[in-house]
C-alpha cells in the first residue's frame, strides 16, 4: 500500500469512529441541563431525534454514555470522559470556524478594481459612490490602465473585478456587457474639419494623422479595428485626459469615447465631425477570471454598473 493511501484510508477510518460535531455538542448539552429533552431544545431537534443520535454515538464508541431515567439524564463515568474529550474537540472547531470567518471578512471586507482609462475617469466614480452607501466599510482600491493591462491584472490576482472597453474579451477572462458607448471625432474649433459642410470618409479619417490611445487601449483597438488597421498617429498618449487636453489645444483632430467629450463639446472646446461609412460603437463590459464568478463585494458593484 502507497503512503497516499494509507494516509486515505486512516482519515477514512478516523472519519468512522469519531463522532460528528453536531452529536458532540449534543452530548455537551445533556452534561450541563442534566435533562435529554432540554438538551433537544437547546440544539433545535426534537426529543426522538436527540435520543436517536446520541444511541447511534453510543454504538460508534462501544460505550454507555447516558444513564437515562425518569428524573433525567446523568452522564456515566465513560460519558463524564468522552465529554471532556468532545468540549475540546467542540471548541477547536469553533476556533476553526471564527479563523475562517475572519479570512471570510478580511476578503469582504476589500474589494480591488482595475478599468481601463475611460470608465475608471467617466462611469467608476458614481458607481463606486453607490457601493460605498451600500458598503460602507468596504475598502476599495482603484487600479487604472489600458484594456492589456486590465486582463493582466486580473489574471495574476492582483484585481477582483475589471472593466475594459475593447472590441474582444481577453483570453483566459469571462464578461458581462455593462454599458455601449461611441467613439466621435472632434477636433478644436478652428480646425478645417470644424467648417465642413458634409461628413467626413473613412479614407479620409484614415489617411489624417490622429491624436490618439495607445495600443492596448479599448479606444484604440475599436479605431483600428474600424479604419483596418490603419489609423495614423500623429501623437499617442496613455490617457483619455491627455489625448483631450491635446485636442482642445488645437494640436490636431481625435477619436474619443462621447462619455468623455461631454463638458467640452457643450462649452464649444471641441466640436464633434460626423463620418460616413465606419462604425466606431463598442461594448464595455465587467471582466473577471474564466470561472471565477465575481463573489461579495465585487458582486455588488457588478449589480451596480447594471443598475
Amino acid at each position: 500500500m502507497s503512503e497516499v493511501e494509507g494516509q486515505r484510508n486512516s482519515r477514512d477510518s478516523l472519519a468512522h469512529r469519531v463522532p460528528d460535531l453536531a452529536a458532540l455538542e449534543l452530548l455537551l448539552a445533556v452534561a450541563r441541563l442534566g435533562s435529554l429533552g432540554a438538551a433537544a431544545r437547546e440544539v433545535g431537534i426534537t426529543q426522538p431525534a436527540a435520543s436517536s443520535r446520541l444511541r447511534s454515538m453510543e454504538r460508534q464508541l462501544g460505550v454507555a454514555l447516558v444513564d437515562r431515567s425518569p428524573r433525567g439524564s446523568r452522564l456515566t463515568d465513560a460519558g463524564a470522559l468522552v465529554t471532556d474529550w468532545a468540549r475540546r474537540v467542540v471548541e477547536a472547531a469553533a476556533a476553526f470556524d471564527a479563523g475562517a470567518r475572519a479570512l471570510r471578512d478580511r476578503r469582504d471586507s476589500r474589494l480591488r478594481v482595475a478599468a481601463s482609462m475611460t470608465i475608471a475617469e467617466y462611469l467608476l466614480p458614481g458607481w463606486l459612490l453607490a457601493l460605498h452607501a451600500e458598503r460602507p466599510d468596504t475598502a476599495v482600491s482603484l487600479l487604472a490602465g489600458n484594456s492589456a493591462k486590465v486582463a493582466e491584472l486580473l489574471l495574476t490576482g492582483e484585481a477582483d473585478l475589471g472593466f475594459v472597453e475593447g472590441l474582444n474579451v481577453p483570453t483566459g477572462l469571462d464578461s458581462a456587457v455593462i454599458a455601449r458607448d461611441r467613439l466621435i471625432v472632434v477636433t478644436a474649433p478652428g480646425h478645417p474639419w470644424a467648417r465642413r459642410r458634409r461628413p467626413l470618409t473613412a479614407r479620409e479619417l484614415a489617411e489624417t494623422p490622429l491624436i490618439l490611445r495607445e495600443r492596448g487601449s479599448g479606444t484604440r483597438q475599436v479605431l483600428d479595428a474600424a479604419l483596418g488597421g490603419l489609423a495614423r498617429p500623429l501623437i499617442e498618449l496613455s490617457s483619455t485626459t491627455a489625448v483631450k487636453a491635446s485636442a482642445v489645444s488645437g494640436a490636431g483632430p481625435s477619436v474619443l469615447s462621447e462619455l468623455a467629450v461631454g463638458e467640452e463639446l457643450a462649452m464649444r472646446r471641441l466640436v464633434s465631425i460626423p463620418v460616413e461609412g465606419v462604425s466606431l460603437r463598442r461594448d464595455l463590459r465587467a471582466v473577471w477570471p474564466t470561472g471565477h464568478r465575481p463573489t461579495g463585494p465585487a458582486r455588488e458593484l457588478l449589480s451596480l454598473t447594471r443598475a
